[in-house]
């Protein structure tokens, strides 16, 4: 290979790269919805307008969610001084006895919701895997999605990144 051809090489890797970066950084609004409190109450995904917002979709019945959710109560821990909201969506499928069960015996400090009619996770794109999680950011933008357990490492920088940012 010729040293232009090497040139026009790099170039079009570079070029991929910065698309696929773009990509990741590129946004979409969040689904307006009503969540239902597991605790009673509700509220709005506008109410959560101003913090950086990780909504979880997920079961009792699911191996993977019940595995990651300590991972989940530490970067809770870790990061709701700072405007970090989470809410935990149980599947409409999940008996809320089981969910209040789980949540009371694993301590979960941040918020779960019900779905009993399925109809939050409709509105966020018809969710039928768990875990199915979403990062919005502080203007109501999903900024990522996860499809099972997310890399930590990678996540609590995006989430990092997500607090600095102002709105």
């Amino acid at each position: 290979m010729n040293l232009t051809a090497k040139f026009v090489a790099t170039a079009a890797v570079a070029a991929l790269i910065g698309a696929g970066t773009f990509a990741y950084l590129r946004t979409e609004p969040a689904p307006q919805v009503q969540f239902t409190r597991l605790a009673g109450g509700s509220f709005t995904t506008a109410d959560l307008r101003g913090k950086v917002v990780l909504v979880n979709f997920w079961a009792t019945s699911c191996e993977t969610c019940v595995h990651e959710m300590p991972k989940m109560i530490e970067t809770y821990n870790k990061f709701a001084s700072r405007g970090y909201e989470m809410i935990a969506v149980a599947m409409s499928y999940d008996h809320p006895n089981y969910v209040a069960e789980f949540a009371q015996k694993n301590k979960l400090p941040f918020t779960v919701a019900l779905d009993s009619s399925g109809e939050v996770a409709k509105r966020f794109g018809n969710i039928m895997v768990t875990p199915t999680t979403y990062l919005i950011d502080r203007r109501g933008n999903i900024i990522k999605q996860y499809l099972g357990e997310p890399n930590w490492t990678e996540f609590h920088a995006l989430v990092d990144k997500a607090l600095s940012d102002p709105a």
